[in-house]
């Protein structure tokens, strides 16, 4: 699970944004909403972003996203850059180097990650581990010139000469350590479980216009079981939906098998080889008719139910990161509602990272939210995005609505001061 995120110099964020996933003291839902790691670390499964168009709330799922490409993009060219996009409203950020650091736990480990680099090339990449309350450093990767140089702990990695040279010599100027070591037949298994972390467990962005349409239909033929899960929801997004069925696409070439073997946890959403079958029940009079259409005559809210809660059975069955960027998009209130409150009575060590404009949602706090995982997010007139959460607010048990509040701009992170 991921217990921080800090980003600094990236899109629309200029000074550090620090997003912490750790519980406050408060006590309800604990036992679904909130994960225990230790004695000292307690977890929010959900956290969900409020801000006005523009105020920077997908930029900060976007410094995910990057991250997770950047990890294991294999550069063929060290002069391609390394595509990071750093804050470019005013003339002195535009030429700092980006800063990203990420503290998480795997298999009950803490990790501490940091990354440093513009857009040509890596400054600085560290990895630490938390074997007592001093962190220790697994390997630091430092630019000298224009190569490489990197460094392993001598008393935790045992590595050769030659493997080391390997993994340097992968590891271009505009590339991750992580995917120069992928390249390099060599175990180092505290590194391993990190990049097997990565790979796994944070799932990529949701984004309003991603089709996840093939990604559910392989979900579901892979996971008969998943389809009675998914009825009950989109029996709430179309009530006239009795059952579904995923095929083999009959019109594909031979190889299409090789596309429902993919991976899909780590790997693009996308594959093409099923098709989904409805099954709509109608009454007329005391007669019942039953009408099969496939996705082309499916209702938009539909498919993005279909696919949006594919994608969060996946989250909370491997204990994924998913972060879902304006949840709403197509989605009725109490259908995004219904989706919400299935995820957070299910035990699981998920998380779920989104982005909402659907202030409704507020008047759910106490009810369904924890006030600990409500963050705002504010735009500066500098044009620079700062993040902070509900409960920095005090006399929040005064307030007879939240959402109320927040239309008042009692918490800021509202544009429209005027109105």
């Amino acid at each position: 699970m991921i217990q921080e995120i800090t980003i600094r110099n990236f899109l629309s964020i200029r000074e550090e944004v620090r997003l912490s996933f750790e519980a406050t003291g408060d006590s309800f839902a604990e036992d679904c909403q909130v994960v225990a790691i230790n004695d000292h670390v307690r977890l929010l499964r959900f956290m969900v972003l409020y801000g006005y168009n523009a105020a920077g709330k997908s930029n900060i799922l976007s410094a995910l996203k990057f991250l997770r490409w950047f990890w294991f993009h294999k550069s063929a060219n060290p002069d391609e850059g390394t595509l990071v996009i750093p804050f470019k409203m005013d003339v002195h950020s535009r030429n700092k180097p980006s800063e990203f650091e990420l503290i998480f736990f795997v298999d009950g480990v803490k990790y501490w990650y940091q990354l440093e680099l513009d857009m040509n090339q890596v400054l600085q990449e560290r990895l630490y581990f938390y074997k007592s309350v001093q962190p220790t450093k697994l390997f630091e990767r430092t630019l000298e010139g224009n190569q490489s140089k990197i460094w392993f702990a001598p008393k935790v990695i045992k590595l050769s000469s030659v493997a080391k040279e390997q993994i340097s010599l992968n590891c271009l100027k505009n590339m991750s350590f992580f995917a120069a070591k992928t390249q390099v037949n060599v175990e180092i298994p505290s590194i391993d479980a990190v990049i097997d972390y990565f790979k796994r467990n944070i799932m990529q962005v949701v984004e309003p216009t991603t089709n996840l349409m093939s990604y559910a239909k392989n979900r579901s033929f892979e996971n008969p079981a998943l389809i009675p899960y998914l009825l009950e929801f989109l029996k709430n997004a179309d009530f006239n939906i009795s059952d579904i069925r995923i095929e083999k696409n009959p019109y594909l070439a031979k190889d299409a098998e090789q596309l429902l073997k993919g991976k899909l946890i780590g790997e693009d959403f996308a594959f093409d080889a099923l098709n989904a079958l409805f099954s709509h029940t109608v009454e007329l009079g005391d007669k019942h008719g039953m009408y099969h259409f496939d996705e082309s005559g499916e209702s938009r809210g539909t498919l993005r139910t279909f696919g949006v809660e594919s994608a969060i059975f996946e989250a909370m069955k491997k204990n994924c990161v998913l972060p879902i960027d304006e949840i709403e998009n197509s989605l009725h209130p109490r259908l995004l509602e219904t989706i919400l409150f299935k995820y957070l009575e299910t035990k699981s060590a998920s998380q779920l990272l989104v982005t909402t404009h659907n202030d409704g949602l507020l008047d759910l706090t106490d009810d369904l939210l924890r006030k600990d995982s409500i963050v705002f997010v504010e735009k500066n007139k500098a044009a620079c995005s700062s993040v902070y959460r509900l409960t920095d607010f005090r006399g929040l048990n005064r307030l007879s609505s939240i959402r109320s509040a927040y239309r008042n701009k009692r918490f800021g992170a509202t544009q429209f001061g005027n109105t």
